[in-house]
């Protein structure tokens, strides 16, 4: 439901927000953001209107909106039900939900300085707009007494779990309150708004503000898709001539894996690790340190002794001491197999006659080395078969095979769109051509965009205003090469490509009811994003997508086995530097008093207390941990990827087992009846028996990383 929006406001990626109405600015009666959407397919956001002027007039008058909706829903003199209290609450709050979208894509989309210091000014005031949704007494009111006699209303299961997750809503965000408490809960929350904000924006701000630019005689070793990738960086940058290594992953990664100048790579090791963490404008130390301190303080006013106790109770995990068992579990096997891959690394540069000693800027490098040596497999060759465009197809071709989906291409002015580079495509139920949704596809890194990659949602499948279809989209920052030539990614980044997809396809397979309904466990909800990367590698793929670039022949099959038998390869680093990151987030909320924590000291002391090796570093450094800090949806909770793949492995096994393995109809069907069409309509843990028989077992995951599995599994 929409009651959830101190969630949503935390979890939104807060790198931007919105602009002053100024002058120039809609009238809100006519303001373009907040009409119903119009034209086909049930309606499409009005993206070739979005002015940034309007944004600010739209939230104020959408909120106030929503404000009036939900103070209706609670004045109602008629007792409360399930209908008028719950379900009306689940249809408030369509307008500031069109508006929401808009101020998603400018917050990661399309950011801009003036955006962001619009969003700084916002910000405390969409906080304040939710606590009021969340401390409204007369609501809450109505709310309990509809939890309290679920048990005699004659509920389906989904409706019993829509008002259990309503009531949670509220209880778990200071509905309960009452004087002082109520009012400094709200004020946190307000501060809290505004610290994200502003970590989210130092972050974005080394991401723009620290470019290393080569000359034509610092290019050795590095590959011509990058170079020419590089160099139209740099023209982009008015530096034309020149070569920008920008400082995102998908630009560092693959310099730190091929580039022969050592010094270079340490120059942009060190930009990129050291985002966030300058000891200028855009250090974020102190507002970690004050961030933690709020929120330790806040669930303490609930009577929780720590954060990460709050958090987790209702994920899977239930409880830190769980999730801290599942990282500590795999964290000795991955710390030994980094020993055996550095021992590997240093006898490569030994032999090379380079007299180092392996530093984190070497690992990427050296570990391609030892790649090509033991498995004669070259990053760069297998990237000659990994077209963006032929993925894009697969992806398709997958979603079909499993889901019955057909993905066709949308004529170019039929749907608007927010920038050039997004194209959208219809999805049909490929048997009966019914339409099922649009999916939106922005693959391209920009200036103003957040980095990574990432999925969400303009529109979901809900019945509450009659049947409504879903608008997905899949973000992506590739790097865009030449202008005609070919897009080519590097594994790793196809295998996220597919990651996902997933997530689009858990928002297009959605059948429920209701808003609130399609949210999700955080440590659940990536589990069918991992899953889906399994299929990167099945023969219908390889054979028809993986082609090379040049002469349009699969894969050969000597490569493919190549990077089967070199799966479990690297995995110490890989699952290193990502435990790393997940332990020290748990121990940073589970902080007896957090009120006067150095982050950077602690992180350091962490470490060395777990043994981590010296030769990498965590995934996310504490001052650009993104996912803890510029929000709360992976807060306490960036252990849920491994607890995600704990279930991927074992549900992988399921397909392996099958007669028809991963294109098995039997197994597919019961993967999209029980995994993703329900959303959050059934409980995780029951979700995944219905699916698998059985609880996950960690040991699939063990066999997967190449790792030694426990005693008893």
């Amino acid at each position: 439901m929409r009651l959830l929006l101190p969630a949503l406001l935390m979890s939104l990626p807060l790198v931007a927000a919105a602009q002053s109405g100024g002058a120039d600015a809609a009238p809100t009666d006519d303001n373009p953001l907040l009409q119903e959407w119009t034209g086909p397919y049930g309606g499409v956001p009005a993206f070739d209107r979005m002015d940034l002027d309007d944004l600010e007039p739209a939230l104020d008058r959408a909120m106030a909106d929503h404000l009036a909706e939900i103070d209706q829903i609670a004045q109602d003199p008629a007792p409360p039900t399930f209908e008028n209290t719950i379900v009306a609450m689940e249809r408030a709050g369509r307008e500031i939900d069109r508006v929401f979208t808009y101020y998603g894509i400018w917050s990661s989309n399309l950011s801009s300085p003036e955006f962001r210091e619009i969003q700084g000014r916002l910000a405390p005031r969409l906080a304040a707009y939710s606590t009021e949704i969340t401390q409204n007494e007369d609501l809450f009111d109505r709310v309990r007494a509809v939890h309290d006699a679920r048990e005699t209303l004659d509920l389906r299961p989904d409706q019993q779990r829509l008002v259990e997750l309503v009531y949670d809503g509220f209880a778990r965000n200071g509905a309960g309150l009452d004087g002082e408490a109520k009012e400094r809960y709200a004020a946190i929350d307000q501060r809290l708004a505004e610290l994200y904000t502003q970590f989210g924006n130092n972050v974005l701000a080394d991401e723009e503000g620290y470019v290393t630019y080569l000359d034509a005689d610092q290019l050795s070793g590095l590959p011509e898709s990058f170079v020419a990738a590089a160099a139209a960086a740099a023209e982009e940058r008015g530096r034309g001539g020149e070569y920008a290594v920008t400082n995102t992953r998908s630009s560092m990664d693959p310099f730190l894996t091929y580039s022969d100048e050592r010094d270079l790579r340490e120059t942009v090791w060190r930009t990129y690790y050291d985002r966030g963490d300058n000891a200028d404008e855009h250090d974020n130390n102190a507002l970690i340190a004050e961030i933690l301190a709020l929120r330790d303080e806040r669930v303490g006013l609930l009577g929780y002794d720590d954060y990460a106790s709050w958090r987790l109770e209702d994920r899977m995990a239930k409880t830190p001491e769980r999730a801290m068992d599942l990282l500590l579990a795999v964290w000795p096997a991955a710390v030994a197999r980094v020993e055996e891959e550095v021992a590997d690394m240093q006898a490569v540069a030994d032999r090379e006659g380079a007299d180092i000693e392996i530093e984190p800027w070497d690992y990427r490098y050296y570990a391609e080395k030892v790649r090509q040596d033991r498995y004669a497999l070259d990053s760069d060759e297998v990237k000659q078969y990994l077209q963006l465009d032929k993925l894009t197809d697969a992806l398709h071709y997958v979603a079909g095979e499993l889901f019955g989906y057909e993905f066709t291409p949308v004529p170019e002015e039929s749907v608007p769109v927010f920038h050039p580079d997004v194209s959208v495509y219809e999805v049909t139920d490929r048997e009966t051509g019914e339409h099922i949704g649009l999916w939106y596809l922005d693959p391209f890194a920009r200036q103003g965009k957040r980095s990574g990659a990432w999925a969400t949602t303009y529109r979901s499948h809900t019945t509450v205003h009659g049947p409504e279809t879903v608008l997905a989209s899949n973000n992506s920052n590739f790097v865009q090469g030449a202008p005609g030539e070919p897009v080519l990614i590097s594994w790793d980044d196809a295998e996220t490509l597919f990651h996902e997809f997933g997530h689009a396809l858990h928002f297009l397979a959605s059948n429920v009811d209701y808003p609130t309904l399609n949210g999700g466990v955080r440590d659940y909800t990536e589990f069918q994003s991992q899953l889906l990367e399994r299929w990167l590698l099945t023969d219908p793929v390889v054979e028809t997508y993986l082609v090379n670039v040049e002469t349009g022949e699969p894969m050969p099959d000597d490569l493919v086995e190549k990077i089967r038998r070199a799966a479990t390869f690297n995995q110490g680093f890989a699952t290193t530097e990502y435990l790393a990151s997940s332990l020290v987030d748990l121990r940073l909320h589970t902080l007896d008093d957090p009120s006067d924590v150095d982050p950077d000291a602690f992180e350091r002391e962490t470490l060395a207390e777990l043994g981590m090796p010296s030769e990498l570093v965590m995934r996310h450094r504490t001052p650009h941990f993104g996912h803890v800090f510029s929000g709360e949806g992976y807060s306490a909770g960036y252990y849920g990827y491994l607890w995600a793949d704990v279930l991927t492995s074992d549900a992988a096994e399921a397909f392996a087992e099958a007669p028809g393995g991963f294109y098995d109809a039997g197994v597919a069907a019961r993967l999209v009846e029980h995994l993703f069409a329900v959303r959050n309509a059934v409980d995780p843990d029951e979700a995944y028996r219905a699916f698998r028989g059985r609880d996950a077992d960690i040991a699939p995951l063990m066999r997967d990383r190449g790792f030694p599995v426990p005693d008893g599994d």
